[in-house]
């Protein structure tokens, strides 16, 4: 197991990390409310990052999108390059590729996925989608969404052909309540389909929140370095350098385990357990992180208007993206239990 990223994947990392210092700053932050910067979009897109998805692999995007969840970009990068490029470059047919992928690599189309709520979405036998999913990050900026119905069958439709309603969310991910009634929808892949696009999910939005606690974190340091109390900084406290020590080992879970599950995937191993487990230190630790990071920063981190607050209100949204930490907690359980008894027998 080697996480080292190659000369591509660096360059890459390099360029998105520049291109998000330099154009998500606090004050177009501020000024984008909780809409997309449609500049920084065109920007990104411009110089080739989404269509760099499919050559620097999943690995590759977890670290761009860590340089994401630093600044938290918003744009709808990790929902386009996820339930987009690298789903259908997986299991789309020739014809879809050749159709999807190039729209989709110069930012003309993008996507997102209405995950896991299949229970709530029905499929007629001609491919018509009725049912409705309150919360899809980045619906309002889509093109297209993919979705899973109750049989765990994988569906793409047009949004231009669905009913999209705005919605506000804990983090500005331009989100929308998708509702569907005689919708028509295309399938993408067999069977196994949907388990491999939700671990690309998990494990793809888990390096943003390793990304999100990491900028928190850093932020934090910068704050508690610079601040004093007493004629010294507060960093020199005991108390706030185990809180950030703490913070920090958890960032470097989410992270290596992020790293792992992506690993595993590019090398066409089974990463079922590994993405669980990326999801769960996202979501458990994850929380933990941005809470530190708001209270590292003590009266301050109370203004919502702080960039610090930004994280929090991401990590929060993640944490909830991804599952609750029992549930989690749960399903990788009941995983781990088949392959013992798989292996027993």
């Amino acid at each position: 197991m080697d996480f080292t990223p190659t000369e591509v994947q660096a360059a890459a990392r390099d360029l998105a990390a520049q291109i998000f210092s330099d154009l998500s700053t606090h004050a177009r932050l501020t000024a984008a409310g909780t809409g997309t910067d449609a500049e920084l979009w065109k920007t990104l897109c411009t110089a080739g990052l989404p269509g760099a998805v499919e050559d620097v692999g999943l690995l590759g995007l977890v670290l761009l999108l860590e340089e994401q969840g630093r600044t938290t970009a918003q744009v709808p990068f990790a929902a386009t390059s996820v339930y987009g490029l690298l789903a259908v470059a997986a299991h789309g047919s020739d014809e879809q590729r050749a159709r999807l992928l190039p729209p989709l690599r110069d930012g003309t189309a993008v996507a997102t996925g209405a995950f896991p709520a299949g229970a709530r979405v029905r499929a007629s036998a001609g491919g018509f989608l009725s049912g409705a999913v309150p919360f899809v990050p980045w619906l309002r900026d889509a093109t297209h969404v993919l979705l899973p119905d109750a049989d765990r069958q994988l569906w793409l439709v047009r949004t231009a052909d669905a009913q999209v309603r705005e919605i506000e969310t804990t983090a500005p991910w331009a989100a929308g309540r998708l509702v569907l009634s005689d919708t028509s929808g295309e399938r993408l892949g067999g069977s196994g389909a949907y388990a491999s696009v939700l671990a690309l999910a998990r494990t793809g939005f888990a390096g943003l929140q390793a990304g999100v606690c990491a900028g928190s974190l850093a932020r934090a340091v910068e704050h508690t370095s610079a601040r004093e109390q007493f004629g010294r900084p507060l960093a020199t406290n005991q108390a706030v350098q185990l809180r950030a020590a703490d913070a920090h080992m958890d960032t470097e879970a989410i992270r290596v385990t992020a790293y792992e599950a992506a690993w595993r995937q590019d090398e066409g191993l089974d990463a079922s357990a590994e993405s669980l487990t990326a999801a769960w230190w996202a979501s458990e630790a994850g929380r933990r992180v941005v809470h530190a990071g708001q209270h590292l920063h003590g009266g301050t981190g109370a203004d919502v208007d702080h960039p610090v607050h930004r994280h929090f209100l991401w990590g929060r949204q993640l944490d909830a993206y991804l599952g609750c930490g029992s549930e989690i907690l749960a399903e990788l359980g009941q995983l781990l239990a088949k392959e013992i008894s798989r292996e027993s027998r």
